[in-house]
């Protein structure tokens, strides 16, 4: 099997077959618009195909709980140094 890849705007994935003692899996990287990667191994390619499509039909959502989380980081730092 080949490994296949595809471009759009920011956007981007790689599924690659890797031989296992218990058959094929593959590995799925997948990044949306705003940079962020998710990482993930699945049995089939229809799953792995599911995985890229949920990926970014949720990359807003996924996007704004970053920003939340990366705002209550950098309020907790901000009290650990005062």
């Amino acid at each position: 099997m080949e490994q296949q890849t595809i471009s759009m705007n920011k956007r981007n994935y790689k599924i690659t077959p890797k031989e296992m003692s218990f058959g094929t899996t593959f590995k799925v990287e997948v990044w949306n618009r705003y940079g962020m990667k998710r990482e993930v191994y699945e049995r089939n390619i229809m799953d792995a195909s599911k995985v890229i499509y949920d990926y970014w039909e949720n990359e807003d959502k996924e996007y704004d709980k970053m920003k939340v989380q990366q705002k209550c980081i950098n309020k907790l730092v901000k009290k650990e140094n005062k």
